[in-house]
């Protein structure tokens, strides 16, 4: 069965109506330096290659499986001078690599794994909690990027590393939960979470506590008290989420808000409707990706922080017994853009044409892929587009984990509560 490309419609390009601002002229002008092309010019040429996509078609967009592992199980290993400034995220790229490598059916060997888990070892503050390399303070982002990160390597041994419980032989000797007693400490009187100890507040470190407390089995009442209270308090009058209360709502932080408050079973609190009517408007119309904010650029890893919050919704509304049949998004629009204009040729994912490539935007590509090829499988006539062999494994969109390693860690946390 034939069908036709749903990006690139004429009608769709961008009108700035004669007013300049810099988006709208990255937009619509020569943004991309090396190519001189503007990103709906390179959208465009691709579709035109390839015409009408059929199912096994050669010419049809494929997912380079091949080099994608490639680049991220070299990039695990060693980067280049670029990520000089991300020392203080080491556990993140740990997190990006391997929940990539998980998502493309490749996971690294047994001797790689052993290598990072003793890496991740090193990250873990003794008061509790990760920082973004050996002997960093703790921080509730790489506290989520490291045992996110050992979930994904699927193995009792990383899960076991998590300082859930510390032995401490003093004069008292008492025992106290680590990670637990860290997550209580980030806590807020206002039900706010600082990403560390002195720092600042926002929603960003509401999920990662959450996320974390949740696939640990940590998540008890005091921690949960007054958090959907302040998190509602982030929510905009465009519907989206901020930061922090009186932000502007943005792609990133609104997923943390929304995965929030399924966690906590409280996303009824939330404007649904306001919510929707800001979300399903960030998808580019021509491009079939995602900006993060109103007026702003389209951009690959908001394939994942904005489509992610989807299946958060349709959960809620399945409950309620309303979900819509034909879902609330194009994903088979987001495929295209994703398979057309995020792969580098060299293997892994990027921003848009003439952007570098580089394990963020890989990590959180391929799983906004994942999200558009599970809505695909279930409504789309001809399924996942460019057939089974762009098919990636599924995702839990809750904690970004592969289902595999979301089910692994929560059983082994299961089992190790009783």
């Amino acid at each position: 069965m034939c069908t036709a490309f749903r990006t690139c419609k004429e009608e769709f390009t961008c009108n700035d109506d004669g007013y300049f601002t810099f988006s709208s002229t990255e937009q619509i002008s020569a943004f991309v330096a090396c190519f001189q092309k503007r990103v709906e010019d390179l959208v465009n040429e691709q579709r035109l290659s390839c015409g009408f996509i059929e199912q096994g078609n050669p010419s049809a967009p494929v997912l380079n499986r091949s080099l994608h592992v490639d680049y991220i199980t070299k990039s695990l290993r060693e980067v280049g001078c670029g990520y000089s400034g991300l020392d203080a995220s080491r556990t993140w790229m740990c997190y990006w690599g391997l929940h990539s490598l998980n998502i493309l059916g490749a996971p690294p060997s047994h001797f790689q794994k052993a290598e990072i888990l003793a890496f991740l070892k090193t990250c873990q503050h003794p008061d509790g909690g990760f920082g973004g390399g050996p002997g960093q303070y703790a921080h509730l982002a790489p506290t989520y990027a490291s045992v996110m990160a050992l979930a994904s390597l699927q193995m009792e041994d990383a899960l076991s590393a998590i300082d859930l419980f510390v032995n401490i032989q003093s004069f008292y000797n008492y025992t106290y939960q680590s990670l637990s007693r860290f997550l209580h400490r980030m806590k807020q009187p206002d039900g706010s979470f600082t990403m560390h100890g002195g720092g600042e507040a926002d929603i960003r470190g509401t999920y990662c506590a959450l996320a974390v407390a949740a696939l640990c089995g940590l998540l008890s009442d005091d921690l949960k008290n007054g958090v959907a209270e302040w998190i509602i308090r982030c929510q905009t009058y465009e519907g989206g989420f901020g930061g922090e209360p009186f932000a502007e709502a943005h792609g990133g932080y609104a997923y943390c808000g929304v995965a929030s408050l399924v966690i906590l079973d409280r996303y009824r609190l939330a404007d649904s409707e306001s919510f929707l009517h800001w979300l399903v408007k960030r998808q580019m119309r021509f491009e079939g990706g995602f900006q993060g904010r109103t007026n702003k650029l389209v951009d690959g890893c908001y394939s994942f922080w904005q489509a992610a919050n989807f299946p958060l919704v349709d959960g809620e509304m399945a409950r309620e017994g309303r979900l819509p049949t034909d879902g609330l998004f194009d994903a088979r629009m987001l495929e295209e853009y994703i398979l057309t204009c995020c792969q580098d040729e060299s293997g892994g994912m990027r921003d848009k044409p003439g952007k570098s490539r580089d394990l963020y935007h890989t990590c959180y590509v391929l799983s906004g892929l994942a999200i558009a090829q599970m809505y695909s499988a279930s409504r789309e006539p001809d399924g996942i587009f460019g057939g089974s062999q762009n098919n990636v494994d599924s995702i839990n969109p809750v904690f970004n984990l592969t289902t595999l390693s979301e089910q692994f860690a929560i059983s082994f946390f299961s089992e190790r509560s009783r």
